[in-house]
């Protein structure tokens, strides 16, 4: 049986520990679509937006991640 303390110096070989809460599940499967460009920001504009590509310019909401 491996040694599953978090704390020693080597971890555990992936799927040896008994505890470990992702024992046994599947890899992801990542999906991007394929992004077609249909035209570009100017130069002035792209530098105030962060990117050259209008579809890219998401709006921030100034929302955090996790609830409060």
């Amino acid at each position: 049986m491996a040694d599953c303390n978090m704390q020693s110096m080597q971890r555990p070989k992936p799927g040896s520990c008994s505890r470990d809460p992702l024992f046994g599940m599947s890899l992801a499967i990542a999906y991007v679509p394929w992004q077609h460009w249909s035209q570009t920001y100017h130069l002035d504009k792209a530098m105030q937006t962060g990117t050259i590509f209008p579809e890219l310019d998401k709006p921030f909401l100034g929302k955090r991640g996790a609830c409060r």
